[in-house]
């Protein structure tokens, strides 16, 4: 059996996208729609009736979305969400690393059970495939680099354990009754949207609303940074690719650089004189940081044809460009708090 080549498009009847409210959640409907799938959205229930980072997007693109509130934890939600579906993309869960320390029941409930309640669903339903979405945060520090798809997974947080746990249940799905299901462990995504939490939304927010001392936490952590368009076609590629069922691929950019380094440039590309101030409270514990993440994406390449598009130095400057433009923006600035920090 082969895969569809990267890059080629095929018409699903329907497909779901839990998280779909989410950073990388919306970019990737985006993509699903644009590429002419069917596209069911599954967002976090809330009395507002907010979809999200989904209610940001043209009129013109929501009005081609069926959205569906409902809640990961539940089962029967989530069965119903997926009924009628053909694929399924699963990117619910809880990311925040320093939360993952406050609240680690909750990261328990919404990543493991929340992807339990996928898999069983998808499999009583006959899903013909699941997408499910890891991180290289389940690596923990690197042992070798650059670090395969077989290198030890070590939960050096909650968040990380919780993310083990998930990628686990999902695989043992394919191993027990055949469930398709196929798990890509994205690197470091960055991009329009992303949540300050994440370093470097907190490196352009604070300089766009007119910092000059930016605090950070620990500067000297690499990370394999991939820009958000890359991460979605990695999923669009992955989700035709029949080879790729029960497998693990990483979507990496080939290409580390450090938070100090990452800080630099960024100031290079905001035309601004910067001074870094460490912030004691964004430090994670000695144990719990990962220091070295630098991945192989080469299982990903040569089963599909994906390449980063925004990969190396050069790539890397130009996602930058693109999420600091965006974020400097007004409407969209005013959605971030910089002067805060934000667990």
């Amino acid at each position: 059996m082969g895969g569809i080549p990267y890059g080629a498009t095929i018409i699903l009847r329907r497909v779901l996208v839990t998280g779909a409210d989410g950073f990388i959640g919306s970019h990737l409907t985006e993509a699903l729609l644009a590429a002419g799938h069917q596209v069911r959205a599954f967002c976090f229930y809330n009395s507002n009736g907010s979809w999200g980072w989904l209610d940001a997007l043209p009129e013109s693109t929501k009005i081609q979305l069926e959205v569906v509130l409902g809640d990961i934890r539940d089962p029967l939600c989530v069965r119903e969400a997926m009924r009628g579906c053909e694929q399924v993309f699963h990117l619910a869960a809880l990311i925040a690393i320093p939360y993952s320390y406050v609240s680690p029941a909750s990261y328990v409930d919404t990543n493991i059970h929340g992807t339990l309640n996928v898999v069983q669903a998808a499999r009583e339903l006959g899903i013909s495939r699941v997408v499910h979405t890891s991180t290289s945060e389940t690596y923990g520090t690197a042992q070798f680099v650059p670090i395969t798809e077989d290198h030890p997974q070590v939960g050096q947080s909650p968040y990380a354990a919780s993310k083990i746990g998930a990628d686990q249940i999902a695989l043992s799905y394919w191993r027990s009754f055949e469930t398709p299901v196929v798990v890509l462990r994205p690197f470091n995504t960055y991009g329009q949207r992303q949540s300050a939490r994440a370093v470097i939304p907190t490196i352009i927010t604070q300089i766009a609303a007119g910092k000059r001392q930016v605090c950070l936490g620990a500067l000297s952590p690499t990370r394999d940074f991939n820009f958000v368009a890359d991460t979605c076609s990695a999923f669009l590629a992955i989700a035709t690719c029949d080879q790729a069922l029960g497998h693990v691929f990483n979507a990496a950019s080939n290409f580390e650089i450090s938070i100090g380094d990452t800080a630099s440039l960024i100031a290079e590309v905001m035309n601004v004189e910067l001074e870094i101030i460490t912030d004691e409270q964004r430090l994670r514990p000695q144990g719990s940081e990962v220091n070295r993440l630098f991945g192989d994406n080469r299982r990903l390449r040569e089963l599909t044809g994906w390449q980063p598009a925004y990969g190396g130095l050069e790539g890397f400057r130009r996602g930058l460009t693109c999420t600091a433009e965006w974020f400097s923006d007004p409407t969209n600035l005013a959605c971030y708090r910089p002067s805060g920090y934000a667990v």
